[in-house]
């Protein structure tokens, strides 16, 4: 499918590995060039290299928890490309576990990355943005819309970031941006990996048969992989996805029982 990408730039957050890393892929395959940040410049220099053509990607090792690095990454952007199109927020990570015994600073790192870098890189770019009639995706999570109680941190930023998507999306339907929100499911990644090693030791089982207990107990289609979340993001802030404005879109196999 012909998605009309090329000349375009955007930004990914969260780019060295896991889902983040499949939509710059994703994007630059489709003819974008692309800004790749993340704490970790050697992974962000693997990924760039993965990519291949060196005069359409940019890596920009970042801390945004680091409330002038947003800005930043937007001027750097600028700098090198001259313009800019599309921002992917995905960067972020939150501590599971026991209500009980997570910390204030558990909570306080939870939204520093994951909500307000999304809220101030978005304003960062927003002018770029508004010029170009671009496009904003942030990536949430189905915790945001299905809590649990070894999620509660995750599922608080997570509602948050989806709330905060359709109030800029209103925004953005004066200045003309368009903003989306996604929401993954199990994706196949590091994190996931983890769960998946405890399911294993809880249940005393291979990785195979784990994952087909996980999926059955959830009663999902399949255990995502990133290409599947970069797909739909691709997809989003093509011209064949012009029409989606303020959604909240769950990819999850099915995970969110919810209306």
């Amino acid at each position: 499918m012909e998605l009309n990408l090329a000349g375009k730039v955007a930004i990914v957050t969260g780019a060295s590995r896991g889902i983040g890393a499949a939509i710059a892929q994703e994007l630059a395959r489709e003819g974008c060039s692309v800004v790749l940040a993340s704490r970790s410049a050697e992974d962000l220099k693997a990924r760039a290299k993965e990519i291949g053509d060196a005069s359409r990607v940019e890596v920009h090792p970042s801390d945004l928890r680091e409330p002038a690095a947003p800005a930043a990454l937007v001027a750097a952007t600028i700098a090198r490309f001259g313009r800019l199109d599309i921002v992917v927020c995905n960067a972020g990570a939150t501590k599971r576990g026991d209500f009980l015994a997570l910390t204030d600073a558990d909570w306080q790192d939870g939204f520093a990355l994951k909500f307000f870098a999304h809220t101030r890189l978005a304003k960062a770019a927003w002018p770029h943005l508004r010029e170009r009639k671009g496009s904003v995706v942030l990536i949430s999570g189905v915790g945001g819309r299905t809590p649990g109680a070894e999620f509660t941190i995750g599922g608080s930023v997570n509602a948050a970031v989806q709330s905060f998507g359709k109030a800029l999306a209103d925004r953005g339907a004066a200045d003309g941006v368009q903003v989306n929100t996604v929401n993954p499911g199990d994706i196949r990644t590091d994190r996931f990996d983890r769960r998946l090693k405890a399911a294993m030791q809880s249940w005393g089982v291979d990785a195979r048969e784990a994952e087909k207990r996980m999926v059955a107990e959830e009663s999902l289609t399949r255990i995502g992989e990133p290409a599947d979340v970069a797909n739909l993001v691709s997809f989003i802030v093509s011209p064949r996805g012009s029409y989606l404005h303020g959604a909240l879109i769950d990819i999850d196999g099915g995970k969110t029982k919810t209306m």
